[in-house]
């Protein structure tokens, strides 16, 4: 397994916490936050976190626009909807299940992994199946210290998520007609899931995750495309057997079970080549129309391309 080795980017190329910090100070300052009156998905509480060598050279996307532009169907099919349609949404109290090939099975509430987790700071690229791109600076812990907790065994080869389900509070989830089949389920082989880029997000810019971003906790694997990184986790499951993911159940031929970031295989429909930057300066619709080249494994490659070495890369896709 190929060991990851942090960039050391010149603090002068990062965007000062003091100007990402801003809203959040003003908010706090103004007392809308322990008032309630905020819009709705969007009440956050500061994290205490750490700052890592975990980042990348390019630009931060605006906080206005990782939390406003965004794939979330429990909530709606429309990039507004999971902002506008969350407020219903409680993300406490939250628990999490940890079970099948692990010696300890256990459900640990959220609380207790703020309390005793080392909350991070990286900087991330996110690049999503649709060919847009943004930077996030995510909030979390390494997914490999969640699974600890629950001891895998030997025989454990893979691991499986599951999204909430709360059709009353998740008007996604209700009708006749479903956009997908619920819960939302992902999966990772369990090298990838142990690898140290893979994180399980509690916040982003400095707070816990908003509703439309996947609050409480979520996946975040920066080398594979977007719909990888599963909102609200509810259970972790360590199987012998590669899992279900929905996306590739909805349209195998589309979205495969590894979907990492490669400008050298194509969706079927659009090019993967290159990405529209969300939040570019250059002007155009949804945020931005500014573009640039797709970088393989989304720029991770000197981490994680060892992880596929002798693999066929366009079968397993």
């Amino acid at each position: 397994m190929a060991v990851y080795r942090p960039p050391h980017i010149p603090s002068s190329e990062i965007t000062p916490k003091k100007h990402w910090l801003n809203r959040r100070q003003i908010i706090a300052s103004a007392g809308l936050a322990g008032a309630g009156l905020l819009a709705p998905g969007v009440f956050a509480e500061t994290l205490n976190t750490v700052e890592t060598d975990y980042t990348v050279k390019d630009d931060l996307t605006p906080k206005s626009d990782v939390t406003s532009y965004n794939n979330f169907y429990e909530f709606g099919l429309q990039k507004s909807d999971p902002k506008s349609k969350s407020g219903d949404f409680n993300p406490r109290p939250w628990t999490v299940e940890i079970d099948g090939l692990v010696s300890k099975p256990t459900t640990v509430s959220i609380e207790d992994l703020l309390a005793s987790q080392t909350i991070e700071e990286r900087i991330y690229r996110m690049r999503c199946v649709e060919a847009w791109s943004m930077v996030i600076p995510w909030n979390g812990f390494p997914l490999s210290a969640l699974l600890k907790m629950a001891e895998p065994l030997g025989s454990a080869k893979y691991v499986a998520f599951e999204t909430v389900v709360r059709p009353d509070e998740m008007p996604g989830q209700r009708g006749f007609f479903q956009s997908l089949d619920w819960p939302y389920v992902e999966g990772l082989r369990l090298d990838e899931a142990m690898h140290p880029l893979t994180l399980m997000a509690v916040g982003l810019y400095g707070e816990t995750l908003p509703n439309q971003n996947g609050a409480p906790l979520r996946l975040v694997v920066p080398w594979k495309y977007g719909f990888k990184g599963i909102k609200s986790i509810v259970k972790i499951t360590l199987t012998e057997t590669q899992p279900k993911n929905t996306w590739n159940l909805q349209a195998p031929n589309e979205y495969g079970f590894y979907a990492n970031v490669n400008p050298n295989v194509d969706h079927p429909r659009w090019s993967q080549k290159s990405e529209r930057i969300i939040g570019a300066s250059t002007g155009g619709f949804f945020g931005g129309s500014g573009r640039k080249d797709t970088l393989m494994f989304n720029g991770y490659a000197d981490e994680v391309a060892g992880l596929y070495a002798g693999m066929d890369l366009k079968r397993n896709f």
